[in-house]
């Protein structure tokens, strides 16, 4: 594992706690994707995104999706079922699982929907208008001349 030292960063930014704490996170941790459920995080526009989270076994009353402080939280669980000796082989997972996905500022999540064992949750990225950019328009102070007078534009 890799470390690096982020005092430099800390000592020259103001304001982005969120920002060093995800490097924090992401550098503490040894990166190890958890495999289960299988999921898909995709671009579907430019500020659109989906994740899909293969559910197979699981209603959808057994799932939970909230989001807390920039974070997107999926949960699934299943009451435990008492093992009758039915299977001879178990090859379908059926556990509880729990998954975190940080969110950038200004993402949200717009729906949710479950089908045909996917769970899909839609996000997108919705900018404020103030942050958004915008033109300046340039004036002078140098005097124009206008059919012979002089004017100074303001």
């Amino acid at each position: 594992m890799r470390s690096f030292d982020l005092s430099p960063l800390y000592s020259t930014t103001v304001g982005f706690d969120r920002f060093t704490d995800l490097l924090d996170r992401a550098f503490s941790q040894e990166v190890v994707p958890a495999s289960y459920p299988p999921f898909n995080i995709e671009k579907t526009s430019e500020d659109a995104y989906r994740i899909s989270i293969a559910a197979a076994g699981f209603s959808i009353n057994d799932l939970k999706i909230e989001v807390r402080e920039n974070q997107l939280h999926i949960q699934a669980s299943k009451p435990d079922a008492a093992e009758d000796g039915r299977y001879l082989y178990r090859g379908i997972a059926q556990r509880s699982f729990r998954k975190q996905f940080a969110l950038a500022d200004h993402v949200r999540v717009v729906g949710a929907s479950f089908e045909d064992g996917m769970l899909n949750v839609d996000l997108k990225r919705e900018i404020p208008e103030a942050l958004k950019p915008r033109s300046i328009e340039i004036v002078t102070s140098k005097p124009t001349v206008i059919s012979g007078k002089s004017k100074i534009a303001a």
